[in-house]
Formats: structure tokens, C-alpha cells, sequence
């Protein structure tokens, strides 16, 4: 009786699904989720061999081919199935070159982002105080501005490229993370295992990185899904401006900067570059509803 009453519970914990399968159920239950994670997956591999993808590099000029239409299109050819741009570039293989700039840019502003707005965070929930008062006020000043015009201005300052066009942008979506962080620790550090953790003589360091950040990861993985889009949009706006990435450089942004004169004679050549990022942003957002699906609690049925 013992050795089966033992077994019982041994059996009971091999039944519950693991915390992997278990998320992956409630996140597989939306399934526009699931169709943005095959998309984003498919970008993703798209952009690591774009070099065995793209027909073409994606600065090569056809000076005998210039603004050719799409290969579906009259006079057009199945040497550019996308056609080509204003100086004769393949617009296919810009675009799948630029995948790499995307993905690229919305990594490092969301790492940058996420990185300082969890210390900011952590700083102000944990001592609250003075400390709290002057973080968050600065984090207050920042959102008091619209983001695209901050990071336009942060730019003009730093001067045109894609390295201060990232640096911008990750320094307006900073204060999201920060107000996330810190809300989330304010709710966790006075919980029963913050106070043990404490009383068993635990240092703030580790009671902040050890004890409390692990729980408050949910809501900031989905910030940080949320964030990734909105990188990718502002980057292609300040492309758009010329204040991003500078030409040739095939980033989707500026190819919209380079295209707007051939709006009319040449519609294909802003039409794509304009449907890869609606494509990608759509795909990442709704990633992150599914995301947002699989953490919380409340939305999880028994």
C-alpha cells in the first residue's frame, strides 16, 4: 500500500504536462499567433541565406533594365520577378537582403531597451524613494513626447545613420520597460518568498536579480514582442526621412525614401517595400497577442 500510495503522486507529476507543453497549448489555441510564428520563422530564414535566396546582390546595377515592371506585368521579365528600381536593382533581392537590417534592428533596440529598462525598473520598484521619483520623472519626460519626434530629434543630434537611428529609438521605448519593471517588482518584493529569501540573509542584488526579476518576465517578454515592431516601424519611418540607414543600403525604409518620386510611373517599386513591413509588423503583433494569451493567468482555462 505504501509503495503504491508512493507512486501515486511520482505518477500525478509525470502526467502534468511540462512548463514548455504547457505553454504552447494555450499559445497554440490562437491561431493567428501560430500563423505569425510560421511567418516570422519563414523571415527568419529568409534573412539568414539571403545570400542563397536572393537571384541577385542587392546593389548590382542593370542600367539596361531600369524601373522594369514585375514579372507578371507587361514588358516584364522572370530575370527581376519583383522588377527593378530607379538605378536598375533587383527589388526582390533588396528586400530579402533586408530582412537581415530588420531583424538586425529590432534585436539590438529591443536588447538595448529591455536591458536598461530593466535596471531602471528594478532600481525604482525595489528603493523606491528618491531614487523612484527622479528615474520615473525622467522616464515621464520622455514619454510626454511623441515617440517619432523624440527619436527624429535624438538623431538630428547624433546625425544621420542606422547605429544613432537605433540608439534613438531604443532610448523612447526605454521607459516602457522601466514603468513595466517597476510596477512588476512594487507587486512581488513584499510577497512571503521575497521575505524568506531576506530573512535567510539575502543581498539586494540577488533578492533583485534572483528572487524577484525571474517573476516578472511574463509582461516583459511581451513588452519586449510588442517593442520589436515598433522598432521595425520607426526605423523604416526615420529611413523614410533620410535621418535612418543611408542609401544603398537595402533597408526597407529608406528603399520607401528612394521609391516616393515613382509612386505613379512605378508603383511596384514602393508597393513591396511597403507590404514587407506590414507583413512583418503584423506577423510580430500577433505573435505577441499570443504570447500575451500563454502568460496571463486569468486568460488560461482549467
Amino acid at each position: 500500500m505504501s509503495n503504491e500510495a508512493t507512486a501515486m503522486p511520482a505518477k500525478a507529476a509525470a502526467a502534468r504536462p511540462g512548463a514548455l507543453a504547457e505553454f504552447w497549448h494555450y499559445y497554440s489555441m490562437n491561431r493567428g499567433a501560430v500563423l505569425g510564428l510560421i511567418v516570422f520563422a519563414l523571415l527568419v530564414l529568409v534573412a539568414v541565406f539571403a545570400p542563397l535566396i536572393a537571384p541577385h546582390a542587392p546593389n548590382e546595377q542593370y542600367r539596361d533594365a531600369l524601373l522594369t515592371p514585375p514579372m507578371w506585368w507587361a514588358n516584364g521579365t522572370s530575370n527581376f520577378i519583383l522588377g527593378t528600381d530607379a538605378v536598375g536593382r533587383d527589388i526582390l533581392s533588396r528586400l530579402i537582403f533586408g530582412a537581415r537590417y530588420s531583424l538586425f534592428i529590432g534585436v539590438v533596440v529591443v536588447t538595448f531597451a529591455l536591458t536598461s529598462g530593466i535596471i531602471l525598473g528594478l532600481l525604482a520598484g525595489y528603493f523606491r524613494g528618491w531614487v523612484d521619483t527622479v528615474i520615473m520623472r525622467v522616464m515621464d519626460i520622455i514619454l510626454a513626447f511623441p515617440s517619432l519626434l523624440l527619436a527624429l530629434v535624438l538623431v538630428a543630434i547624433l546625425g544621420p545613420g542606422l547605429f544613432n537611428a537605433m540608439l534613438a529609438i531604443a532610448v523612447v521605448l526605454q521607459p516602457h520597460f522601466a514603468r513595466l519593471t517597476r510596477a512588476a517588482v512594487m507587486a512581488e518584493k513584499n510577497r512571503e518568498y521575497v521575505v524568506s529569501a531576506r530573512v535567510a540573509g539575502a543581498g539586494n542584488s540577488r533578492l533583485m536579480l534572483v528572487t524577484i526579476l525571474p517573476n516578472c518576465l511574463a509582461p516583459l517578454i511581451v513588452q519586449a514582442t510588442m517593442s520589436f515592431s515598433n522598432a521595425i516601424l520607426e526605423a523604416a519611418a526615420l529611413g523614410f526621412l533620410g535621418m535612418g540607414a543611408q542609401p544603398p543600403t537595402p533597408e526597407w525604409g529608406t528603399m520607401l525614401a528612394a521609391a516616393r518620386e515613382f509612386i505613379l510611373r512605378a508603383p511596384w517599386v514602393v508597393t513591396f517595400p511597403g507590404l514587407a513591413i506590414l507583413i512583418t509588423v503584423l506577423a510580430i503583433n500577433l505573435i505577441g497577442d499570443g504570447l500575451r494569451d500563454a502568460f496571463d493567468p486569468k486568460l488560461k482555462r482549467s
